[in-house]
């Protein structure tokens, strides 16, 4: 008997259509992953791996679900000592350490409210998070620069009059690396090294009285702030069960098996593929920690520790595709998945060419779970996203509320009047008029534009903001990002639009070139005429810029809002 038992009363389907339909979830009273998944897992079966981390200096580590539950038992007794119990909000901002996964079950057994975040985080930045949701700690890795910044962000909160975060900020604690000897680190004594007090703290903790109701705040998600400031997504302790079906039925991980999604642990998707569904499969998660990105390493990594299931972002793949694929043991790997952006029909052919593996995308957001995916038993279209999630009831409205046609590009809603989607967000934190303005009379509006085809997929046209209106003509941005991409001179491009007298709005594309291509008055006249041979003529770009790399989030999303501002300044 496996855990997702208890969870699911059915597992298998006949159809895509059957699975819709039928697929239910249990949501238990009170529900605790730490305590109802993890601990579990250690009673029933202790010696299963539930981790296996290396990192590209050459360390490596694994951890069974007994281990699992020790490191984060002792975790708890150290936080409950340092103050920190139900309701508390900790930051933690550990990339791809090993010690994330301990201290984050850690926080779920105390209560806590949890805020992964980003180690790129400006002083300003940890200011903002700090006043905007009251962080009473801060755990972070051991990087002098990054320390540095929480403490003159403390520093700034306390000359601030209108500062509010730092009657909350109590608790520093840094964890220090397999690589970094205690004897090198030079802090404020202000900071705690969490590591040894781990290693001596007792692994016998006991669960708090009350600990948790279902509808009590787990994780808050500042947004990658694409268009914006970071928005505070409130998820609440169903948010795990909502991502059975994004490790099972989309990711189709294989108990006892190996999955890695390629995510820093600051960001939603690591939420999606490197914890909750995937352990309440019963999958090991296997995480590779690195800072600088090398395409042949991580193929060499995938090798290596027999991998079985992958996913990653389109910019992980764009990279994949330039290498010789079949020089890589890809024996035990069955299941590839792509999120973040859509995939360029180029990538997806070449990848399965090089591994004989149909990459399967799916849409989501940090507000939400998988809500659209090309199911097992979908086809995959390349650069669609899929049909709808079951429990999403997704619809494409025009400007004025109605629904839009076969074909006919809209902005995708969910439909909450009828039941709320496994896993969605609960609202933005302390911002009910945010909240508001994009969920309103039980319709979530996403922000993205797609339109569907006759069969039923859906296709991403690109954010409401980020639509081209060109001389009367409406031009997402990823077909003719699409249409540049097969050309073999261009590794990455980002389609945005920039004012123009005449026009209104002309196209432009911002290109990165791959290895052996120069940028020239020619290359750009070349990639504009294959432009308008691969999809319609008045799409192609007028402009055309050449760059060494594109901005992003350190999710790996395109900034193109950044792109556009510094085109206006």
């Amino acid at each position: 008997m496996s855990l997702l038992d208890k969870y699911l009363p059915r597992k298998e389907f006949e159809s895509y259509e059957d699975f819709y339909k039928n697929y239910k979830v249990n949501i238990p009273e009170n529900f605790n992953f730490a305590y109802d998944v993890i601990d579990v897992l250690a009673k029933e079966k202790p010696n299963e791996r539930s981790l296996q981390w290396c990192d590209e200096k050459g360390a490596d580590a694994a951890f069974t679900f007994a281990q699992m539950k020790d490191l984060s038992d002792k975790a708890a007794n150290v936080l409950r000592d340092a103050g920190i119990g139900k309701g508390d909000p900790v930051m933690l901002v550990l990339k791809r350490r090993w010690e994330y996964w301990p201290l984050l079950l850690a926080l779920h057994k105390l209560g806590a409210i949890a805020i992964p975040a980003t180690h790129l985080l400006t002083t300003k930045d940890i200011v903002y998070r700090c006043n905007a949701a009251d962080i009473k700690g801060i755990i972070c890795v051991d990087d002098p620069d990054l320390m540095q910044r929480i403490d003159e962000a403390k520093a700034m909160m306390e000359q601030s009059d209108e500062s509010c975060g730092i009657m909350s900020l109590k608790y520093k604690a840094y964890v220090r690396s397999v690589h970094n000897p205690a004897n090198q680190m030079l802090v404020s004594e202000q900071w705690v090294d969490f590591k040894p007090l781990m290693e001596k703290a007792s692994s016998d903790f006991s669960k708090p009285s009350n600990t948790n109701s279902n509808t009590d705040i787990m994780l808050l998600y500042f947004t990658s702030g694409t268009t914006g400031m970071p928005k505070m997504v409130r998820l609440d302790y169903t948010y795990p069960l909502g991502h059975i079906a994004t490790a099972r039925y989309w990711h189709q991980v294989i108990q006892n098996g190996l999955h890695l999604t390629v995510a820093d642990t600051g960001w939603a998707k690591a939420a999606w593929g490197c914890i909750y569904g995937q352990w309440l499969c019963e999958a090991g998660i296997f995480i590779y920690d690195y800072d600088r990105f090398v395409p042949t390493t991580m193929l060499e990594i995938m090798s290596k520790y027999k991998l079985t299931s992958f996913c990653a972002p389109p910019t992980i793949y764009r990279f994949f595709i330039k290498e010789d694929l079949k020089k890589y043991d890809f024996s035990a790997l069955k299941h590839c998945c792509v999120a973040g952006e859509p995939l360029n029909p180029e990538i997806f052919e070449k990848f399965l060419a090089g591994t004989g593996i149909k990459l399967r995308e799916c849409y989501g957001q940090t507000e939400l779970t998988v809500s659209l995916c090309t199911w097992p038993w979908l086809e995959p279209k390349p650069g669609s996203m899929g049909k709808p999630a079951p429990g999403y009831d997704i619809d494409l409205l025009r400007e004025d509320g109605s629904s839009c046609n076969m074909g006919e590009e809209g902005q995708i809603v969910v439909r909450t009047d009828k039941q709320k989607p496994y896993g969605m967000f609960g609202g933005y934190y302390r911002d009910k008029t945010l909240t508001d303005s994009v969920w309103k009379n039980d319709i979530y509006y996403t922000g993205d534009v797609a339109w569907k085809d006759e069969d039923g997929y859906y296709w991403f046209v690109g954010r409401n903001d980020d639509v081209i209106k060109s001389s009367g003509y409406r031009i997402g941005p990823f077909e003719v990002e699409s249409a540049l991409m097969e050309h073999q001179a261009v590794l990455e491009c980002a389609i945005t639009g920039v004012p123009d007298p005449d026009r209104g709005t002309v196209v432009k594309a911002t290109v990165v070139l791959a290895k052996g291509y120069t940028a020239s008055e020619e290359l750009k006249l070349e990639l504009q005429e294959h432009v308008k041979k691969t999809t319609a003529p008045y799409k192609y770009p007028r402009i055309v810029e050449f760059v060494s790399e594109l901005p992003k989030t350190i999710s790996g999303k395109i900034r193109r809002v950044q792109i556009r501002e510094e085109d206006n300044n």
